[in-house]
C-alpha cells in the first residue's frame, strides 16, 4: 500500500469509527413536569431512564391547570424549577412560546411527524393524538357516522359534551369545529337546538352515556375504547369530517439547568421506542408509523381536523363567552 492509499484508508477509517461512536450520554439531574396520569408519568420516566441510565428524574404531576399555576407563581419569583414540560395542549405551549419561555430545539427527530404536530420553530412538539370523537350506547336507534348525525332529532335531548369552559380538550375541540367551514358556530347553534347538555369534563359525558342516561356523547377516544373492551354498551366513532386532537406537547423551557438531558428525553418520546411506549398505554402515537393500540382503527382511517394553536390562544376568551351564551356557565 502506498503512502497516500494508507493515509486514505486511515482517515476513512477514523471517519466511519467517528460516526459510529454515541453521542456523549446525558447525565445530572433533569426536573419534569407532567400532567400525565401518574402510572404513565412513572412509565415514560422509567422508560426513558433505561435509555439514559445516567440522569436521575424528579417529576411533579398534576393537572395541566395545576402545573402552570405553580410554574406560573415560579416564573414570578424568577426561579422557575423544570428543564422539560409534558402537558396536555398545544395552546398553553403558544402562549408559553409566545411570553419567550421556550427552548428551541432544531434537531429534535421530526422526520417521520406531520409538521401541524410541532412548532414551526421547533419549540414544542406533539408526542401523541387524544382525538375527541362521538361516543353511542350499543341501545340507542340511531348509529352516527357525522358530527352532522348529533343534529337529526334521534339525538334531541339525548347528548352529552364536555365544556371549553373546564376542559380543555372541549376547548380544542370547539376550536377545531367553528374553523371548519362546513360546520362553524352553526354547528354549535343545532347543539344548543339539540338540547345537549355541556357540563364538566370528559369522564362524566362517558359515565352518562355508558350508564344510559344520555344516549350519544362528544368525548376523548380514550375512555370508551378501553371500556368498551371491558364489557362496557358502548361504540366510539371517528366522525367522517375528522377529529379535533389533543396532543400532549413536549417543550424545553429557555431556563432548563440541564438542557442536554431534556434534549435526550425529547428524543426519546419522539423515538421509536418513545412512541410505541405511548401505544402500549392505549394511546395513539403522534408517529404514523406506529401501530395504534388495540381497538383503535389503523391510521390512514382517522382524520385529524386542522387546527392553529396560535389562532386558538388570541380567540380563547372571545370563543369562550360565545360558548357560554349557547349554553350557559
Amino acid at each position: 500500500m502506498t503512502g497516500r492509499n494508507w493515509l486514505g484508508a486511515a482517515l476513512l477509517t477514523a471517519a466511519v469509527a467517528l460516526a459510529g461512536a454515541p453521542a456523549d450520554a446525558a447525565s445530572g439531574k433533569l426536573v419534569l413536569y407532567t400532567s400525565q396520569p401518574n402510572a404513565d408519568a412513572q412509565q415514560t420516566v422509567d422508560a426513558f431512564k433505561a435509555k439514559n441510565p445516567g440522569v436521575e428524574v424528579e417529576w411533579i404531576r398534576d393537572g395541566t391547570t395545576k402545573v402552570m399555576a405553580k410554574l406560573r407563581a415560579e416564573f414570578a419569583a424568577g426561579a422557575p424549577q423544570p428543564d422539560v414540560l409534558l402537558i396536555a395542549d398545544s395552546v398553553t405551549m403558544a402562549g408559553l412560546k409566545k411570553e419567550g419561555r421556550l427552548m428551541a430545539y432544531p434537531g429534535a427527530p421530526v422526520a417521520p411527524y406531520d409538521p401541524a404536530l410541532y412548532d414551526k420553530d421547533r419549540t414544542w412538539f406533539s408526542t401523541k393524538l387524544i382525538t375527541t370523537g362521538i361516543v353511542y350506547n350499543t341501545a340507542a336507534p340511531m348509529k352516527p357516522r357525522s358530527w352532522k348525525d348529533l343534529l337529526k332529532p334521534e339525538a334531541k335531548g339525548q347528548i352529552a359534551m364536555p365544556s371549553p369552559l373546564t376542559s380543555g380538550a372541549a376547548m380544542i375541540h370547539l376550536e377545531s369545529l367553528t374553523g371548519d367551514p362546513a360546520l362553524g358556530w352553526d354547528y354549535y347553534k343545532g347543539l344548543a337546538d339539540q338540547g345537549a347538555v355541556a357540563s364538566g369534563g370528559n369522564g362524566g359525558v362517558f359515565k352518562a352515556v355508558a350508564g344510559g342516561e344520555k344516549l350519544y356523547g362528544v368525548v376523548i377516544d380514550f375512555l370508551p375504547i378501553r371500556q368498551k373492551a371491558k364489557g362496557s354498551p358502548v361504540e366510539f366513532v371517528f366522525p367522517t369530517e375528522g377529529v379535533s386532537a389533543v396532543t400532549e406537547p413536549v417543550a424545553i423551557l429557555k431556563t432548563a439547568k440541564n438542557p442536554e438531558a431534556a434534549r435526550a428525553f425529547v428524543d426519546f418520546l419522539l423515538s421509536k421506542d418513545g412512541q410505541e411506549l405511548a401505544s402500549s398505554m392505549g394511546y395513539l402515537p403522534a408517529d404514523p408509523t406506529v401501530a395504534p393500540p388495540p381497538g383503535f382503527p389503523p391510521r390512514s382511517g382517522i382524520k385529524v381536523m386542522p387546527f392553529d394553536p396560535d389562532k386558538a390562544l388570541a380567540d380563547e376568551q372571545k370563543d369562550k363567552k360565545a360558548f357560554a351564551e349557547l349554553f350557559g356557565g
